[in-house]
């Protein structure tokens, strides 16, 4: 379910501190229904996803395109990342994140951890179109239980980025993230049962 950016910006997370000069771009309540203690499983869950981050046929089409694009134009050089066109959010950390817990890379999409706490996790990555941030908090859900909250924090490089983050938001409401969405609520669910 889509939620407003008030979900998060109203949250008290640490990634505020760290991220402020980016902006939200999307927020979404997961499907990952647990206790207060459940933000590492998802996490990992996320970590460790060994399977297709674009998990349906369109999102699979999408991310082809995107990637060829990416490609043709070099948008993804190495020079255009991190620790090269901009530096990693790392550097940002106050001394008690810095020397905490940094959490898990994601297998199987270009994400790099920033740090993990006990109910918010947040990973980076660049090109040279933008640099983003996938935050993940863990939240009460009102009955009693959590779940967890994703939200995409963007920090577009110059017109190209905003051009390109304005041509794409058509293609994640449609095609990535209710797609993306279910996958994670089947993958928590099943790890659930074992």
């Amino acid at each position: 379910m889509r939620l407003p950016k008030t979900a998060h910006t109203s949250r008290p997370w640490r990634i505020h501190e760290i991220a402020g000069d980016f902006r939200v771009e999307d927020v979404w309540a997961l499907p990952t229904p647990g206790g207060p203690d459940d933000l590492d499983r998802l996490v990992r869950q996320f970590a460790e996803g060994a399977g297709d981050p674009a998990p349906s046929p369109v999102a699979r089409v999408l991310f082809a395109v995107r990637w060829k694009l990416g490609e043709l134009f070099g948008w993804d050089k190495p020079d255009g990342g991190l620790g090269t066109r901009v530096p990693t959010l790392r550097d940002r950390l106050p001394a008690d994140l810095r020397e905490g817990e940094r959490g898990p890379d994601l297998r199987s999409a270009p994400f790099t951890s920033v740090f993990q706490t006990h109910d918010e996790w947040a990973a980076e990555c660049a090109n040279r179109t933008m640099h983003g941030v996938l935050h993940i908090g863990w939240v009460p859900d009102g009955n009693g239980g959590h779940h967890g909250q994703m939200t995409v924090l963007v920090k577009p490089n110059g017109r190209l980025g905003a051009l390109y983050m304005l041509g794409i938001k058509p293609f994640r409401y449609l095609g990535v993230y209710p797609a993306l969405l279910r996958s994670i609520g089947r993958d928590w669910n099943a790890n659930a049962q074992t």
